[in-house]
């Protein structure tokens, strides 16, 4: 897809005329900047706004630059502008700071891993360091937050276009100017036949609804906020999806559809029922049955484990910060490369006020650094850019950049280098584990690591190797953080019925934490961690797989009891071993 910045001119011309005098340099425009992608023009104003390209009452762009193309699938497009909701709100906007202009930015450097034009991004920091600029901040400073309070932001762009036929959500602010809640799943609204054979593609493991209707049909109308509701409430385990019969004359056709409402269901890639009428009842019946249909209730459910019923899953993250000095002191002189010196100021400005304060480093650069410093570097130095990198990691934005980077070079770099190392320094290892559970600070980069097989490998040996290490604590417990942050990512696919984790890897990272284990004598807080992630590992896992085989084969249960004495107020070992492991495996 190409990607196209759209810039505007606030001033209406009067910069381009008056700017020399005013503000001692030429300024060509007071840039408004949004980004044009796949004929949908993304800005950042009240929040992150999709509308038409050019809709805006700003009017048509002052110029539209090709910045390139992108290889990127819509579906990660929308799931990295998702994760920057939190970080360009409404109340975050700031005329100079964090702007339209900064969103573009990060916008593009993800799709392209470039930036926009620098005499664009650079344009309000220009204006600060005026005279003129700084005698006028306070001024503009007020009536941004004046036009804020009336409009919900400073141009008072709103939504104007639907979001994309996958259903996915970018959590734009509602009226009221709060966040609206992320993936939030909602109806799919499907225009042709096309569009619909990838929707039910997408659903052929699970079960889908389609409601076709009309605009003229009024019990359609008046059924639209239930099925809205029951889409926001089982679209995560359901497809459900409307189909406008005055537009997609196809999908109706080959469906033999010729009266609104009618309803047609699919289970696990078939036809099944359908009916017409504006039964409210039996429309709300029938998705909660699907639901069932679609994630039937496993016997793992059935058993005493309240550690993993209803559990808020978050990946374990590393997010303290050291002291940055000291710790780049270690490089010597390579501590002043630009590169190096741009994400210590990222890290830092993130961490003292926020990240809607902290635009994007050159991350290209800093790949690049990293790569090279790998070689280059004594392995006992290199710890201190891997802590630096961890450190940025935390920020969706950074970690979400390089979970699309071709073959993840930079993070694949690191961790062959410290799986190749004979003797590792301790330092190394463990900041490359800490940095490897930062990854999972994004969504995108949490699938990368399960879907790409070199990353995937890596991670694996990365902690069936860590697992070995019986002297450092640290280095166990860092590792089983990393396990459980594997583990509970494929658990949370495999509620929808799509383990995204091969079942070779589940294999062997369950034989290295079993055998972990069983070598476990003095943390408590290491055989914890391990417990915990070899349980998400297992739980609703399929009762006759590999997996379970190899439970059974190692005896796993009876390795978790026999620790009951070294740990007698562990309570995992009762509720892994007798019920996951125990009850849990047995052949029903």
């Amino acid at each position: 897809m190409d990607v196209h910045l759209l810039a505007y001119d606030l001033s209406n011309g009067l910069a381009k005329q008056m700017s020399l005098g005013l503000l001692g340099f030429q300024l060509d425009a007071v840039y408004h900047t949004s980004i044009e992608l796949d004929n949908r023009e993304y800005v950042y104003d009240s929040g992150i706004n999709v509308i038409r390209p050019g809709s805006s009452h700003l009017g048509q762009p002052l110029e539209r630059i090709h910045l390139g193309k992108t290889e990127l699938p819509m579906e990660v497009i929308l799931e990295y502008l998702d994760s920057l909701k939190h970080i360009y709100t409404p109340e975050a906007y700031d005329l100079f700071r964090h702007n339209c202009n900064n969103f573009s930015n990060d916008f593009s450097m993800f799709l392209l891993g470039k930036g926009i034009p620098s005499h664009i991004a650079n344009m309000p920091q220009a204006v600060l360091d005026s005279p003129f600029g700084r005698m006028l901040q306070p001024q503009l400073a007020q009536m941004v937050e004046q036009r804020k309070a009336q409009r919900g932001g400073l141009l008072g762009i709103q939504d104007n276009i639907q979001p994309h036929t996958n259903g996915t959500s970018i959590g734009v602010t509602n009226g009221a100017g709060s966040a609206a809640p992320s993936h939030r799943p909602s109806v799919i609204n499907v225009t042709n036949l096309r569009e619909l054979d990838d929707v039910l593609q997408r659903a052929e493991k699970s079960c889908a609804i389609i409601f076709f209707t009309s605009p003229t049909c009024g019990p359609c109308r008046a059924l639209y906020p239930l099925y809205d509701g029951l889409a926001a409430e089982y679209g995560n385990k359901v497809t459900i999806v409307k189909v406008d019969m005055s537009r997609a004359f196809d999908v109706a056709q080959r469906y033999s559809v010729s009266a609104t409402p009618t309803f047609i269901t699919f289970v696990h890639g078939k036809e099944g029922e359908r009916w017409m009428g504006a039964d409210a009842a039996r429309l709300k019946s029938t998705v909660e049955l699907l639901v069932q249909m679609a994630v039937p209730s496993h016997p793992h459910r059935m058993l005493r484990l309240p550690r993993f019923e209803n559990a808020e899953l978050k990946p374990v993250l590393y997010e303290k910060v050291p002291p940055l000095s000291k710790l780049l002191s270690k490089l010597g002189p390579e501590a002043e490369n630009p590169s190096i010196q741009s994400l210590k100021n990222f890290i830092e400005t993130r961490s003292s006020e926020g990240p809607a304060e902290s635009p994007l480093p050159d991350l290209p650069a800093f790949s690049k650094f990293l790569c090279s410093a790998v070689e280059s570097l004594p392995k006992e130095v290199l710890f201190t850019v891997v802590d630096l990198f961890r450190c940025a990691l935390v920020d969706e934005r950074l970690s979400g950049y390089f979970a699309e980077e071709y073959d993840q070079k930079t993070v694949v770099t690191i961790l062959d280098t410290v799986n190749k190392a004979s003797d590792c320094p301790y330092a190394l290892r463990l900041v490359t584990l800490q940095m490897a559970c930062n990854l999972f600070s994004s969504h995108l980069y949490a699938e990368q690591i399960l879907r790409q097989e070199t990353l995937r490998s890596h991670i694996t040996r990365l902690i069936s190797s860590s697992f070995l290490d019986d002297s450092r604590d640290n280095i166990r417990v860092v590792a089983s953080s990393l396990l459980f942050n594997v583990a509970i990512t494929n658990y949370q696919a495999r509620q929808e019925s799509r383990d995204v984790l091969p079942e070779d890897d589940q294999v062997e990272l369950a034989a290295s934490v079993v055998e972990a284990i069983s070598q476990e004598e003095s943390s408590n807080e290491a055989l914890h961690g391990m417990l915990l992630a070899l349980g998400y590992l297992v739980y609703c896992a399929p009762l006759e797989g590999d997996l379970t085989n190899c439970l059974k084969i190692m005896d796993a249960q009876g390795t978790i009891l026999g620790k009951k004495k070294a740990f007698p107020k562990e309570s995992l070992i009762t509720e892994v071993g007798s019920e996951l492991l125990g009850k849990g495996l047995a052949r029903r």
